[in-house]
């Protein structure tokens, strides 16, 4: 079995994958700042009963939740951008096979059950 190389071994190509990367990350913590700071300005009311805590609490959730699902969006991106998703070997054997690939003593499929069906009471 033949394992080809990831374009991210060579080292040019991955100082500009990972540049690019670093730069959609940048970009979305600006973002994320932005988007943050109006959240608090939206939410704030001063004779509202909101501690300091409810501020910090909604700055923080909104933050790691954006900063979190950027980051990995941009692993995403990157994987299949470089090239590096097609260097994966998906050669693998069936769920029914061996490693060799044969199907003997196999224990037979069971049979297939019926869908279930919601009752419908309405009638």
């Amino acid at each position: 079995m033949k394992v080809e190389k990831s374009p991210l071994d060579e080292p040019e190509n991955a100082r500009f994958a990972w540049a690019r990367f670093k730069r959609l990350m940048a970009l979305m913590v600006g973002i994320t700042l932005a988007v943050v700071a109006t959240a608090i300005v939206w939410l704030y009311d001063p004779d509202g009963q909101a501690s300091v805590h409810f501020y910090i609490a909604t700055a923080l959730g909104i933050g790691l939740m954006m900063l979190l699902t950027a980051g990995l969006m941009g692993l995403v991106f990157l994987s299949s951008g470089t090239g590096h998703d097609e260097a994966v070997d998906n050669n693998l054997p069936g769920f029914d096979d061996d490693v060799d690939g044969s199907t003997q003593n196999k224990a037979p499929r069971p049979a297939r059950r019926p869908p279930i069906r919601w009752k419908d009471d309405s009638r």
